[in-house]
């Protein structure tokens, strides 16, 4: 079986009631190579020697962090994980992404409003010379919830009619998914937030609105995400929070198989 037939069987397994055409629409902008049947099959991470860092915390910015890339390759690390880069407000140490398709300013060492070249420019060169030096590089991504500032939640909490409201989960019965425990206990006293008439669904913080992936765009926009940072030479993630993505009515919402096929 093909990587594509693979993904089309995947996809009726969880959408059984969607048709096919947003996700032929994707495959179809994708380059060959980014569905090839080797990318389904990557072991490399099982022997990797993996050196995790907070970018800032570790060198200020990817200009320091080549500096240190010497070093990092003396001590046979084989594998860069970076703890969060993404956008974010930094309430929750960078978990809470605001843009899932930028770098923080401050870790490409640049002012706001800078272009997408010159974010590929900078973090481009630190790939390739991690790279030169034997060094994947992956990065934590929180791919169950994003900020309450990403500009899918901005629009999503304006109306009921926007189209990305459905990128969320929203209730006024905050008994639904009440099995799902509460993670930060004692931080948080409900899994539900009211905002207006209604109340959106979080496992984390109250201001990390989290995603609805029982509607199909929200898994293609986050995979397009993803195969942006793959196109410019990132070798792979760690997915925050993976055990979440799926929410079902009378379980506790955790490691269910449509999770499972989800990530597949």
């Amino acid at each position: 079986m093909s990587a594509k037939d693979n993904l089309v069987n995947l996809w009726s397994s969880i959408y059984p009631d969607h048709n096919l055409q947003p996700l032929e629409q994707f495959l179809d902008t994708l380059e060959p190579q980014q569905i090839d049947d080797e990318n389904f099959h990557a072991d490399w991470y099982k022997d990797a020697v993996v050196y995790s860092l907070y970018v800032d915390l570790y060198s200020k910015n990817f200009e320091g962090l080549i500096s240190k890339l010497d070093y990092l390759q003396g001590l046979g690390v084989t594998c860069l994980w970076l703890l969060p880069i993404l956008d974010s407000p930094m309430r929750d140490a960078g978990f809470d992404i605001r843009n899932y398709d930028l770098i923080r300013h401050d870790l490409l060492g640049l002012e706001p409003g800078f272009s997408r070249e010159q974010q590929e420019k900078i973090f481009g060169h630190f790939l390739e010379e991690a790279h030169r030096r034997g060094i994947r590089v992956i990065f934590d991504i929180a791919i169950n919830h994003c900020s309450e500032e990403h500009p899918w939640f901005v629009e999503a909490r304006k109306s009921d009619d926007n189209p990305f409201h459905d990128y969320f989960i929203w209730s006024k019965d905050t008994n639904l998914y009440k099995d799902a425990r509460i993670i930060f206990k004692g931080m948080e006293t409900s899994n539900w937030e009211p905002l207006g008439d209604s109340n959106f669904f979080h496992r984390f913080f109250n201001f990390q609105p989290d995603l609805n992936y029982r509607n199909p765009e929200v898994l293609i926009a986050m995979s397009k995400n993803m195969l942006y940072w793959q196109s410019i030479g990132v070798d792979g993630f760690r997915a925050d929070a993976i055990p979440y993505l799926w929410k079902e009515e009378g379980t506790d919402c955790e490691n269910l198989p449509q999770t499972h096929l989800l990530v597949k």
